[in-house]
């Protein structure tokens, strides 16, 4: 078992360096039919591969170019090949057909959803294989080339920088590629009636070293005006984080309002909801942004750590609204730690359990650790450390230990006890 916050997806057994996925998408009747090409290789020797697979059919399969028996038993491909001796590498072809739809499970629906006019893809934590076969486990990161052929009225917007597009027929293939590693659930397909064009910044505002881009349908005009002030908030989180971990990024605004907002890499998906002036739709586009440092740069090696993820972004609010004029992170600190007093204290942050893995205590607990922290070593060394442990894991996987031991290093001293009660016990510590 991988892991235990999700004991029946991803293969401890496997590696995967690389997806090739072409993908021949039609919007009315939702059908699917693709070709996956996975280049990885083989961690024991076996000859049974397993992949993630949910509600697709396959019709192929191959390895290492010779025809593989295959068998989908739940949410499992089951390939049978010849032996594979252990750090063998191997090439998976599988091509597969049908209706994608979400998988639904403890976490709501996640993967491949059908908007009223496109596709929106969400996959945290395990909805990545409702669209293609996948060892589905954020510590399993890859390379990606995403090639999506659909009805040439929409935009598709996918991972990475889009290198092709090729219209035939009425119909548009649009193809992406993604040469910085991402995990499974961050890989994404948004298909839209979209425009694109830069968000320009608010008149006087500093605009952002990095491109910030807009893809948008009918509620382009308020996108175009409200998303500027990303702008303000990407140079207030390179100032605080360190340098922006990838080329460019982008948001994609639905024509269906959402639940929440979602994060891929390197960009955010909003509802029409989310555009609003009010602090509450404000403060998930700084979340969003955030979190291409922490959780798609920066991923947790298992999701029992999803708090590196939720307490940063969550934190990054609190350093937003203070730089926006707004609460101070203090202030909004003591808010919530009296808020948090109130609740259930039965969850350890290091390990909340599969269930509670986003329950909203993680992500409020986890950024008043990170205040608790900051309150310790003071505003220098804490900015220090966080820049430095941003730069140090740039496009790895990490872990709470890896966390403690960076941010230790940097102020030079063993900081495990100031953060320990917040961490690993259940009852709520004091804030200072």
């Amino acid at each position: 078992m991988l892991d235990p916050y999700t004991p029946n997806v991803g293969n401890a057994e496997l590696t995967i360096d690389h997806y090739d996925l072409d993908l021949d998408y039609r919007i009315g009747p939702n059908r699917l039919s693709a070709h996956a090409s996975l280049t990885g290789r083989v961690l024991q020797e076996t000859k049974t591969i397993l992949l993630d697979l949910t509600g697709l059919r396959v019709t192929k399969a191959a390895v290492n170019g010779k025809k593989a028996r295959y068998s989908t038993r739940g949410k499992k491909l089951h390939l049978t090949t010849d032996p594979l001796p252990k750090n063998q590498p191997v090439r998976i072809d599988v091509s597969y057909v049908g209706n994608p739809q979400p998988a639904i499970g403890t976490w709501g629906d996640v993967g491949w959803e059908e908007l009223e006019d496109g596709v929106l893809v969400a996959g945290q934590p395990v909805g990545a294989s409702t669209w293609f076969p996948c060892n589905d486990h954020p510590s399993d990161k890859s390379k990606y080339r995403i090639r999506v052929l659909t009805e040439s009225e929409y935009t598709v917007v996918s991972n990475g920088e889009l290198v092709d597009k090729v219209r035939k027929a009425g119909r548009t293939a649009w193809t992406y590629e993604s040469r910085t590693p991402l995990a499974t659930y961050l890989a994404t397909v948004q298909i839209g009636r979209y425009r694109h064009a830069q968000i320009d910044a608010e008149d006087g505002a500093e605009p952002s070293p990095v491109s910030l881009g807009l893809y948008a349908g009918e509620h382009w005009r308020a996108a175009s005006t409200r998303l500027q002030i990303q702008h303000a908030m990407m140079n207030e989180f390179i100032e605080r984080f360190g340098p922006y971990p990838f080329d460019r990024y982008d948001v994609v605004v639905t024509d269906d309002e959402l639940e929440i907002p979602l994060e891929s890499q390197p960009l955010s998906v909003l509802g029409p909801n989310h555009l609003g002036e009010e602090w509450e739709a404000e403060r998930l586009v700084a979340h969003e942004m955030a979190h291409q440092w922490f959780g798609n740069s920066l991923t947790p090696r298992r999701w029992s750590d999803i708090w590196l993820n939720e307490g940063f972004a969550c934190y990054s609010e609190w350093l937003w609204s203070e730089a926006s004029g707004r609460s101070s992170a203090h202030e909004c600190a003591q808010t919530w730690r009296e808020a948090l007093a109130d609740e259930p204290q039965d969850f350890v942050l290091s390990d909340p359990g599969g269930p509670d893995m986003f329950d909203d205590r993680v992500y409020k607990r986890g950024a008043l650790c990170l205040h608790a922290l900051r309150l310790e070593i003071g505003d220098e060394d804490f900015f220090a450390a966080i820049s430095e442990w941003t730069t140090k894991h740039r496009h790895s996987s990490v872990d709470t230990s890896d966390f403690l031991e960076c941010v230790s290093g940097v102020v030079g001293r063993d900081l495990a006890e100031v953060v320990r009660p917040w961490l690993f016990d259940k009852e709520l510590p004091e804030l200072a």
